[in-house]
């Protein structure tokens, strides 16, 4: 049975990018088959694994617009079992392009039912704003992971996204969940970010993710070589964090289960 979380939220710069890209490596490094979805026109989740987004000519905008067969769109990375549906810039047009088409708000839904049962995880990783784009995603998923900076004005966001998320459990995707509250960018020197924990695990209790991802260089170096963070440096802090994520969510879906014959050793 598998499994699409989008990650979204609608302020920029909280990381979702990020963690779409590490959860989804992380995932597939523990052996998950895993499609990583660009849903952001600018193109950062596609460029992070290495491909350069000028040369993307089948992406999510073709298959969304234009009709196109998943399949001939989704492209093998050098991970064995993360494979990635890339956009490029004319995503940007989608938005305005799909306004007249029927039942605009459930294109990617059918999209993903065709190909859906080929993988373990579908992650999406949303643009910072809550357009028709972001809507589909919402609309398509069984779940959303909600990345939030520990800064004060991050938390401002979240109420204006939890309002859109309820909408859209109303009126478009009944079965719409939300994964978790995921704390980003964390400093434990520095009183604020200690404060934003306290009062997010303090309103949201269970909605929130154990793990707690650190503000850490190494998550912000890995792009720039077109890496996840776990190749490149596997000890770093950064890489530990979006592993014990992959891990938590396996658990709370029930995917780290062994049989008990597993359990005896001989």
């Amino acid at each position: 049975m598998s499994k699409i979380i989008c990650v979204a939220n609608q302020k920029g710069g909280v990381g979702k990018t990020t963690t779409a890209t590490n959860l989804a490596h992380s995932l597939a490094i523990l052996e998950n088959k895993v499609l990583l979805v660009d849903a952001d026109p600018q193109a950062n989740t596609t460029s992070h694994l290495g491909f350069d987004p000028k040369n993307i000519r089948l992406g999510l905008y073709e298959l969304m617009v234009q009709d196109m067969d998943p399949l001939d769109a989704i492209l093998d990375t050098k991970y064995e079992y993360l494979k990635l549906l890339p956009a490029n810039i004319d995503l940007v047009g989608a938005e305005i392009e799909m306004i007249d088409l029927p039942n605009r708000e459930r294109i990617m839904s059918k999209l993903f039912a065709k190909i859906r049962d080929n993988y373990d995880f579908i992650i999406i990783d949303c643009s910072p704003s809550l357009g028709l784009i972001t809507t589909n995603a919402l609309g398509a998923s069984d779940s959303v992971l909600i990345p939030v900076q520990c800064e004060y004005f991050a938390l401002e966001g979240l109420g204006k996204l939890l309002n859109t998320i309820k909408i859209i459990q109303r009126s478009i995707n009944t079965n719409l969940e939300i994964e978790g509250l995921l704390l980003t960018m964390h400093d434990s020197r520095l009183r604020l970010s200690n404060q934003v924990v306290e009062e997010v695990k303090l309103h949201f209790q269970q909605l929130v993710f154990d793990t707690i991802i650190k503000r850490n260089t190494t998550l912000s170096e890995a792009p720039s070589f077109g890496v996840p963070v776990l190749e490149f440096d596997a000890t770093a802090v950064g890489s530990v964090g979006y592993l014990n994520l992959a891990r938590e969510i396996l658990q709370k879906n029930g995917m780290t289960k062994i049989s008990e014959e597993e359990r005896i050793i001989q």
